[in-house]
């Protein structure tokens, strides 16, 4: 097959830069089903007009391009060590070209590999089959929802929902609960591929399989087809919302697979993917290697923006007006009634003599520029979009856990962090930004509040909030956390306006520190210097109505 390597280098183009028919309806439905005025709703604008971005610039969605993982059956006498080989070469072209991330880093060493490849990456399942074609399905499924998969022993006690036995309701309960502890996290609304039975790990692998099934399919299990709807109907009443900000949209599609088991074991295994649901397959000549079928409709043409899922028409989603800013506002799509965009002078006067309930409750949109202020940033409140520019600097794991025991390598007194691990290329002309949305931003939860006391850094950006640490540290010393939408990755990418330098190579291009010049990137205040946390109240409200779905209903 002389020209596999070629088809499975378009594959994976195709998965990283343009998601497919069906879950553009699945992200349009939702869309239209949330108030385009509030915070999910706006946060759903960003993610349509992202889509369209990648697709039009032949760039990934979002910069986790994830842990490659094959699917590939093929005919008897089909030579798949040649085809390892070749998916090899494809994923090496594709990471050089800036269509995937580096992301294969040494468990032990912590250094990437820098080509996607090494021990276990990227995942290639095998299996044969006894039609004439090969069946080639990839699935680019990023770290932030992988840390959400989850996987239930029954029977288990779940928090909210009281026992879960072994039987269709205690799956039931498992799924909602697995819903709910992905909070905005998992860059919700997303999809969940469920997998009954099994040991530990084939649980997992059948969850993860059902994620190649189609959004609109229906299973053919008629007890799992209910379920399915079910959890589709339900699942929405716990108020998470996009990014977690609440709201009526948080899953978009659910698909449930079952195994046998052993006796003594009873698995429920959840795979949470996000609404970038990178996943594509072809069907490929077994003489030539050529492309014979692309097995997902394309999403090319299809809108996001539309509001009737079913009939979709092309709009331009995002900003209302020519040389609107990057970011989360975008002219009449704001988040407030009072639109106007403020200084942080200004923003303070307009809340004087207010008391503090009534303060947060007007969202505004404030300009700042780096450095920030003590005073700037005392200013903001949880609801509050912030327009920043000036410079940032990215940081993730390595970087904060550096930072622990070591001095900065520039000056951090009123910066901002941003917890980001872009897709970078370089020419002759310096690096470029590929790429550049947040990463999940819990995982620096023991760090963050340690290093915003030593450096004095004013804000930090990530995406799904963070924990009493933090929100301790930003109250005590004035500092806010900014919450950009996750998979928005060439809608921030459009902000960096140039790449300043960098420090930290040897971490690998996602965990090095990028220092970057940056012009109306907007994102939303969810922690404030106040002790407000957007976070704590939506998960505070949705373990309530969690509550709700704890007597039986499948017997």
């Amino acid at each position: 097959m002389q020209h596999f390597e070629d088809s499975v280098y378009d594959l994976i183009v195709e998965t990283s830069t343009n998601l497919p028919g069906d879950v553009r309806r699945a992200v349009a439905k939702g869309r239209a089903l949330e108030d385009r005025a509030t915070r999910s709703g706006l946060a759903l604008t960003t993610i349509a007009q992202n889509i369209g971005m990648a697709e039009l610039q032949v760039s990934p969605i979002c910069q986790d391009t994830g842990m490659p993982t094959f699917i590939i059956h093929t005919p008897v006498g089909v030579n798949q060590i040649e085809m390892k080989k070749d998916i090899h070469n494809a994923i090496i072209r594709a990471t050089k070209n800036g269509k995937l991330r580096p992301n294969s880093v040494d468990s032990l060493t912590g250094e990437n590999s820098g080509d996607n490849l090494g021990a276990g990456t990227p995942v290639i399942h095998f299996e044969q089959w006894e039609e004439a074609g090969v069946d080639v399905r990839l699935i680019l499924k990023g770290g932030g929802c992988e840390n959400k998969n989850i996987q239930y022993s029954l029977p288990a006690e779940l928090e909210g929902l009281g026992k879960a036995g072994r039987d269709l309701d205690g799956i039931r309960k498992c799924i909602l609960h697995s819903v709910y502890q992905a909070q905005g996290q998992g860059c919700s609304a997303g999809f969940i591929g469920v997998g009954i039975g099994g040991d530990r790990t084939t649980g997992y692998e059948l969850a993860k399989k059902q994620l190649f099934r189609k959004v609109e399919d229906v299973n053919p299990n008629e007890n799992l087809a209910k379920l399915e709807e079910y959890i589709m109907e339900n699942a929405n009443k716990l108020g998470i919302g996009t990014m977690g900000f609440g709201g009526e949209v948080t899953l978009l599609g659910c698909k449930i697979g079952v195994m046998n088991r052993l006796p003594a074991s009873f698995f429920v295994s959840v795979a949470y993917n996000c609404w970038a649901f990178r996943r594509q397959g072809i069907l490929v000549d077994p003489a030539t290697g050529h492309i014979q079928e692309w097995l997902y409709e394309s999403g090319t043409g299809i809108s996001v923006g539309a509001e009737d899922s079913t009939a979709p028409v092309l709009e331009t989603v995002g900003a209302a007006a020519e040389g609107a800013d990057c970011g989360v506002i975008s002219g009449d799509a704001v988040i407030s009634a009072a639109p106007a965009v403020l200084s942080a002078a200004e923003a303070e006067a307009k809340l004087a003599g207010k008391p503090a309930e009534a303060a947060a409750g007007e969202a505004r949109e404030v300009r700042l520029t780096t450095p920030i202020s003590e005073e700037d940033i005392r200013s903001l409140r949880v609801g509050d979009v912030v327009i920043l520019s000036g410079e940032m600097h990215t940081g993730r794991d390595a970087l904060h856990k550096y930072l622990m025991d070591h001095d900065a390598p520039v000056d951090l007194n009123g910066a901002v962090i941003y917890h980001c691990g872009p897709v970078m290329l370089k020419d002759e002309e310096g690096w470029h930004v590929k790429a550049a949305g947040p990463t999940t931003s819990i995982r620096e939860e023991p760090y963050q509040g340690d290093i915003i006391n030593k450096f004095g850094i004013r804000a930090v950006i990530g995406k799904g909030g963070m924990g009493p640490k933090t929100l301790k540290a930003l109250q005590e010393h004035g500092g806010v956390y900014l919450n950009a939408i996750g998979g928005a990755a060439q809608y921030y990418a459009e902000c960096i306006k140039k790449v300043n330098s960098v420090d930290f190579m040897e971490f690998g291009i996602p965990e090095a520190m990028w220092h970057l010049q940056v012009d109306g990137f907007a994102a939303i205040v969810t922690m404030d210097a106040h002790g407000n946390s957007l976070h704590a109240d939506v998960e505070k409200d949705s373990a309530a109505k969690l509550a709700q779905f704890r007597e039986p209903v499948f017997k």
